[in-house]
């Protein structure tokens, strides 16, 4: 067997062409995919990398990685650079927290949690994508930042409680999960 020729298995060239097939394969899997098949196929180094539109050396790294580990060597390896400074979960467990009072927002957006912990937004961001974390859609009570709140509440559940006597009580309901904030910025008028 030559250096260039490579033998797959069956079940080895299903999984690779239905990496090639799919739409949401990440597209450096996809053409590692189509590289070893066009190899074993018999295409040879440049053949391939003519056909896939990369350099020769691309075909021989990948080759001889998956020679080497298989489907398993077809995936990426740890990226060399500066280690990371904060913990994606320390990110996560910061978001869950209230956040501070004199900041007066019910949760926090990616910018103002960047800014207490002393980092980017972009790796706030990311760590929230990472683990599909949305403060601004939490299905559950966010906190009010109305000072007031507390003499509302007493009112509202002492009509309940204790309703004045010969008096209509009326409930107009919010809709269910979305809580009435006053709000931040005017209302733009209609053009």
């Amino acid at each position: 067997m030559s250096t260039s020729e490579l033998v797959i298995s069956d079940e080895d060239r299903a999984t690779l062409t239905s990496w090639t097939r799919s739409s949401t394969a990440a597209a450096g899997r996809v053409e590692r995919a189509r590289i070893v098949l066009a190899v074993a196929q018999g295409r040879g180094t440049s053949g391939t990398a003519r056909e896939v539109g990369v350099s020769r050396p691309t075909v021989i790294k990948w080759r001889e990685r998956f020679r080497t580990h298989g489907l398993a060597g077809l995936e990426d390896e740890p990226r060399s650079g500066r280690p990371k400074l904060i913990d994606d979960r320390a990110i996560i467990a910061a978001t869950l927290r209230k956040p501070p009072q004199r900041l007066t927002v019910t949760h926090w957006s990616s910018r103002l949690l960047a800014k207490e912990l002393g980092i980017g937004d972009a790796t706030v961001a990311r760590a929230w994508r990472r683990f599909h974390v949305q403060p601004w859609r939490r299905g559950t009570f966010k906190f009010s930042t109305d000072p007031q709140l507390e003499a509302k509440i007493r009112d509202v559940v002492g009509l309940y409680l204790d309703p004045p006597t010969n008096a209509v009580v009326l409930c107009v309901d919010e809709k269910s999960q979305i809580q009435a904030l006053n709000r931040t910025a005017p209302i733009l008028p209609l053009r």
